[in-house]
């Protein structure tokens, strides 16, 4: 049946399609996910596209996901690729053609570089049927892969089941195309192309029971309806399903022998299909046999090989044919499959009944070599096999226990409750609860509502865990939550038990000291970071100080750790790392005034975020994004984003997030001139009973609520509120002191407010505003000039205006601000102009920034007019102006 015929009612669709295959080929590719229930036409669109895009000159790469093969790490990313005959290392090390063990990213950017060179030549069409079956390696490839094709000559169309299995975050932020049934006068159509004969009563059934499925319009009149239950009460893939084996219960043994071979492993090869049909139908297995099947409709040829016709067809067989040949077709499959020691290993698992400690321990080593490929959830399969073949239950549990862990370092949430729920884990020792605890933290963080209270349990398993790493990861948990949830009075004694068990010095510990005991012992802390920092260290090292050096206040230390921690996730592919790293580094530079390249990672954090599944960093750098755009004047913009992260359920009870959130709101109540709101928004934050009050944050807020205190004539008020500032010699605590000093004391500005650009022309313009009331107009105007000059270069138009406004009236005209080239960049564009200018090549950049080498040629053939640069070399010179 030609792919036509099986496009009623798709018109729109087509058109879309046709429209994306044309953009791509004119390179301005893109990604489309096909979305709908078994037998909705997805693969007929998909062979549209195939031959569409054959018919504009484009090359055609195709690949589908195969259910056994779905537990091989890329196992589809190599059947997709294997026709360029990829001469990159990292990718024959990932086929297994090499030696190597490549990070999943590394093998994601070397095959976006692959593909988009080979676009550079002829544009290419991607072409995957099934995804839900796709490796999870593969999966992520492929997602990772879809999301930046768009300045290549490429277009990726995949096709899946309207509800994937997998996490729903692999593939979010690729458009969807969702296919509905068909209307009544399509189905119609379609029905009466295939089977013109039927009376008009089986017709009316036949319409009723197919319900818009072109599938089951199709198929239904070709077989007879089976005896038993009225189909109207029967699901339509049963339905189908039961059609399927009706048809395949008229062939003989030969043909039935080869089916049932080929649904153990659709991707096995003919000459592999027949000998092992041969063996087990005990009689001679041929090509005649296997077109005595293709005539019926069941199967197709294809390259080497066959595949059925649908998905369908597939379970069909291998569901209703009996256990002890199912296992044989696997025994038999198995013995052919030596050159493929991945394959081979899990037909005899699929081969087993029972316990068998041997192959248990080759699944639980097949697992570690797939973990240290990137392909974390073959190796969570492997295991969970080897521990239904363990044969003690405790090796059992633990096994599974391995999983869990290893699924919820990618974030796979759902993969990890189907393990837990499915275990035993009553009977766990100590350490086996403590290693529970925080998978459980990673994966139902949010489902434990009483945060006191899941400190307290987390201090107390960590206490019986007997292992000093095992205990320290769980108070790292336990600080955490204090810091970020648990912030107010009643989680006292709790801060004070997690810093009484530390036991140690590292960069580790002295983070959960910091994120619990920062007002008793923050001098000490800060010291001791140093001396650690001088050490050296890897990225862990350097995300533990820059984190400690965080909390405390002192953003430029952290700032600095952090973003040295940044290159070496980089340079590792360390990617959910590095959207962790980018969101920290970027909090505390927002105060710093470095606000160009905090606008660019924050962006690029985001975008990380879709391929890591870390959600909840996307809502904590929306937050300081939002605050960016405040302090830009974008005052609209910031809105719409702290709107959005104040409805967002991954930050409510989030303290941290919420204060900050606030932090901004303020400033955007302030700079529209809504000072009674400014001024209540931030004085909740040192309420206790307020959901945005935090112990510690609460007093980095005291710059913003001084200024809305003064401009509602509320000082006194504030006075009280700032009152209890404890002396912690951190930088940001220090602000927060000399400003309160300066404005509700009449001090000078203090030395250290003096190195902060943006605190120091904010005093500037409180005491410019002050001198000029006071008629001390040479002052006032020295003072307004320095402040509206260092507004102006960081490009804080609310306070420039301000500045501009008290100059004005202290009778100075003030030249308009002109706005610099840059600021007609976008943040990605940002971001790759800066690097250019240091002097990396288009493929460092692409390295850095998990991008094509091609993808960052374009952003700089549009960056350079919108400088008015037409040369690499003068960059550097245009991002200063």
């Amino acid at each position: 049946m030609r792919a036509g015929e099986r496009l009623f009612g798709r018109d729109g669709e087509v058109a879309l399609l046709d429209r994306l295959l044309g953009r791509a080929a004119s390179a301005h590719g893109g990604a489309l996910v096909i979305r709908g229930e078994p037998g909705i036409g997805k693969t007929a669109l998909l062979e549209w596209v195939s031959e569409a895009a054959g018919q504009r000159d484009m090359r055609v790469l195709t690949a589908a996901g195969v259910e056994n093969e779905s537990r091989l790490p890329y196992a589809a990313l190599h059947q997709l690729l294997y026709p360029l005959n990829p001469a990159n290392p990292v990718l024959r090390a990932a086929f297994g053609l090499a030696e190597g063990r490549p990070d999943l990213y590394a093998v994601a950017l070397a095959a976006l570089e692959v593909i988009a060179d080979a676009a550079a030549r002829r544009p290419i069409a991607l072409v995957i049927d099934d995804l839900h079956w796709l490796d999870s390696a593969s999966a992520d490839v492929l997602a990772f892969v879809g999301r930046r094709v768009g300045s290549d000559a490429v277009l990726a169309v995949g096709a899946t089941r309207t509800v994937a299995v997998d996490d729903p975050q692999r593939r979010s932020g690729i458009a969807e195309l969702m296919l509905d049934r068909l209307t009544g006068d399509d189905s119609a159509a379609l029905l009466d192309t295939h089977a013109p004969q039927l009376s008009p009563a089986v017709r009316e059934r036949l319409l009723t029971e197919a319900a818009g499925n072109p599938l089951a319009l199709v198929e239904l009149p070709r077989s007879p309806a089976p005896a038993g239950a009225p189909t109207a009460a029967w699901p339509l893939n049963s339905r189908l399903e039961a059609t399927f084996a009706a048809r395949a219960g008229e062939l003989g043994v030969p043909e039935s022998a080869l089916l049932l071979i080929l649904a153990a492993d659709a991707a096995c090869d003919a000459r592999r299909l027949l000998e092992a049909a041969t063996e087990t139908a005990g009689e001679p297995v041929t090509v005649r046999h296997a077109q005595r099947a293709i005539d019926t409709g069941l199967i197709e040829a294809v390259g080497n090989g066959f595949r059925f016709r649908h998905p369908l067809v597939r379970s069909a067989i291998y569901q209703r044919a009996p256990l002890a040949a199912r296992l044989d077709a696997h025994r038999c499959l198995a013995a052919r499959l030596t050159a493929f020691p991945d394959r081979r290993l899990w037909h005899l698992a699929s081969a087993t009944l029972g316990p068998d400690a041997d192959l248990a321990a080759d699944l639980e080593r097949h697992a570690e070599q797939a973990r240290q490929r990137g392909a974390t959830m073959s190796a969570v399969a492997a295991l969970q096999r080897a521990a239904e073949l363990a044969e003690l239950p405790g090796q059992s549990t633990a096994l599974v226990l391995r999983a869990a862990e290893l699924a919820s370092e990618i974030g796979a949430r759902h993969e990890v409750e189907r393990l837990l729920t499915a275990t035993d884990l009553s009977a766990l020792g100590p350490a086996e609860r403590a290693r529970l605890a925080n998978v459980h933290e990673v994966v139902r963080f949010q489902r434990f509502t009483d945060p006191a209270q899941r400190v307290r349990e987390l201090i107390d398993v960590a206490e019986a865990a007997g292992d000093a790493e095992l205990r320290t990861q769980l108070l790292w948990r336990a600080a955490s939550r204090c810091f970020f949830q648990a912030t107010g009075p009643a989680a006292a004694d709790a801060r004070a038990r997690i810093a009484a068990l530390v036991d140690g010095d590292g960069p580790l510990e002295l983070a959960i000291l910091a994120y619990t005991v920062p007002e008793e012992r923050g001098a000490e802390i800060l010291d001791r970071l140093q001396r650690l920092a001088d050490g050296g260290g890897g990225p862990d090292v350097l995300r533990f100080l820059g984190s400690a050096a965080l909390v405390l206040g002192d953003f430029a230390r952290s700032s600095a750790w952090l973003d040295e921690a940044v290159a070496d996730a980089r340079a590792q592919g360390r990617m959910a790392v590095l959207a962790r790293l980018l969101t920290s580094a970027n909090w505390g530079r927002l105060w710093l005034g470095g606000w160009d390249q905090a606008g660019a990672e924050l962006t690029e954090s985001r975008a990380l975020v879709q391929d890591t599944g870390e959600v909840f960093y996307a809502v904590a750098s929306q937050t300081s994004t939002g605050a960016v755009a405040a302090m830009r004047g974008d005052l609209d913009e910031a809105e719409r984003l702290l709107d959005e992260v104040a409805t967002s359920p991954l930050a409510a009870g989030m303290s941290y997030i919420q204060i900050a959130r606030v932090q901004a709101r303020g400033l955007v109540h302030l700079f529209r001139g809504e000072i009674t709101e400014a001024y209540a928004v931030l004085a909740r934050t040192f309420d206790p009973a307020s959901p945005t009050y935090h112990r510690f944050m609460r007093w980095w807020l005291v710059p913003e609520l001084l200024d809305a205190a003064l401009a509602a004539q509320r000082v006194d008020e504030a006075r009280a509120l700032v009152a209890g500032l404890p002396r912690v010699p951190s930088p940001m605590m220090i602000i927060a002191a000399e400003y309160a000093a300066s404005l509700l004391d009449d001090a000078p500005i203090g030395p250290e407010t003096a190195r902060w650009p943006l605190y120091r022309a904010r005093l500037q313009l409180h005491r410019g505003r002050t001198e000029r009331r006071r008629h001390r107009i040479g002052e006032a105007r020295d003072l307004l000039r320095a402040a509206r000059d260092t507004f102006d270069t960081l490009g804080a138009v609310p306070w420039a205006e301000m500045a501009r406004t008290e100059l004005r009236a202290a009778g100075e005209s003030s030249r308009r601000r002109v706005s610099s080239a840059r600021e007609s960049l976008s943040p990605q564009e940002m971001q790759i102009a800066g690097l250019a200018a240091e002097g990396l090549t288009n493929r460092q950049i692409a390295e850095r920034l998990f991008l094509s080498h091609r993808t960052v040629g374009s952003h700089l053939y549009r960056i350079y007019p919108k400088l008015g640069v037409t040369r690499r070399a003068q960059l550097a010179g245009a991002l200063t102006q």
